[in-house]
């Protein structure tokens, strides 16, 4: 599995493109998708799902015009619903989120393009964040829970910073391998070795 990263949006969101083959998936598109279209049909890829790690309006910028130029569905967690409004970017001075159509992807076993991945339940950033592990390829898709030497804001609605802490990252992401590589919604990556040692908020 090839990964891309793509910053889109006013917050430079890591908007990332995993291919297999001749499919793909986007995880989280923040802005204009033009690039990530681009890129796919320039490659000849078929663009099989849009995977939402959680609702705030820098992740979802660009999922109404990536779904309409694809086709591909836009799956994310249903807890993180209330977010559409509740984090719209008209707070911020910028324009309403294009309404999308979605489907509900429940934590658990599944597989994309072929490959299995394990959907994890990971609030404390907010309620239904989700991160995608991709054990094969040793690859965690975190969204804004865990960052290179830094874990996500837990002062925004559905927020906790116990959860983010002791249920989420010591207690599922830190349990995974060492070597595991994290990508996360801003930022650099890392791996899961690194941050249970050199996380400046949260060690093993």
């Amino acid at each position: 599995m090839r990964v891309l990263t793509f910053p889109l949006g006013p917050l430079e969101t890591n908007c990332y493109l995993l291919v297999n083959g001749s499919e793909a998936v986007a995880v989280d598109p923040g802005g204009d998708p033009a690039a990530v279209v681009a890129y796919l049909a320039e490659h000849n890829l078929k663009l099989v799902a849009i995977l939402n790690t959680h609702l705030h309006f820098d992740h979802i910028g660009g999922n109404a015009a990536l779904a309409r130029a694809t086709g591909a569905p836009i799956l994310l967690g249903k807890e993180d619903l209330f977010l559409l409004e509740a984090t719209s970017g008209t707070r911020f001075g910028l324009p309403r989120t294009e309404p999308f159509a979605y489907e509900n992807l429940e934590p658990g076993q599944t597989a994309f393009m072929g490959l299995p991945c394990t959907v994890i339940h990971t609030p404390g950033h907010s309620p239904g964040s989700l991160s995608f592990y991709f054990p094969d390829q040793k690859a965690l898709f975190s969204g804004d829970v865990l960052f290179y030497r830094d874990t996500g804001r837990s002062d925004l609605p559905g927020g906790s910073r116990s959860v983010l802490e002791n249920e989420t990252i010591r207690g599922k992401l830190y349990k995974l391998p060492d070597e595991t590589v994290v990508y996360p919604g801003h930022g650099p990556e890392t791996t899961i070795g690194v941050e249970k040692v050199e996380n400046h908020w949260v060690t093993a």
